[in-house]
């Protein structure tokens, strides 16, 4: 069994291998804010079960189990998070759906989620070097 093949591994390099296209995807945004026609694109964000596994890939998850009776129950994907599936500004007069702020907004926040990613993937391959004794 190699490194990759841990389930916690390969789910933070598929993450992180995802926000790198995003953020292709949001630079490609920004480039194009003055082409007339042109509208703003995303990625949607990966999908998970019930249980916590990847909904699209074949990918075992991490699942949640309640120990006590008195612990919140998973509702799914509801939460503090903003979703932000459209522009909070009018289309151009040339027919440019882009806005600025929305983009570079996105852009920070995929950048954020991209280190915190990479940290936490650095971590994970340090305790487990620990773990093997070198």
């Amino acid at each position: 069994m190699s490194v990759t093949d841990l389930p916690l591994v390969a789910m933070l390099r598929n993450r992180m291998q995802w926000q790198q296209t995003r953020q292709k995807v949001l630079a490609e945004n920004v480039a194009n804010a003055d082409t007339p026609g042109f509208r703003a694109r995303d990625l949607k964000a990966p999908r998970f079960r019930d249980d916590g596994s990847l909904a699209a890939a074949g990918l075992p998850g991490i699942g949640m189990e309640r120990t006590s009776g008195l612990h919140l129950a998973g509702a799914g994907p509801s939460g503090p998070a903003e979703e932000r599936t459209g522009t909070r500004f009018e289309m151009m007069p040339s027919g440019n759906a882009v806005s600025l702020e929305d983009e570079m907004l996105k852009a920070g926040d995929n950048q954020a989620a991209y280190q915190l990613a990479a940290s936490l993937y650095q971590k994970s391959l340090l305790t487990l070097r620990i773990a093997v004794g070198k």
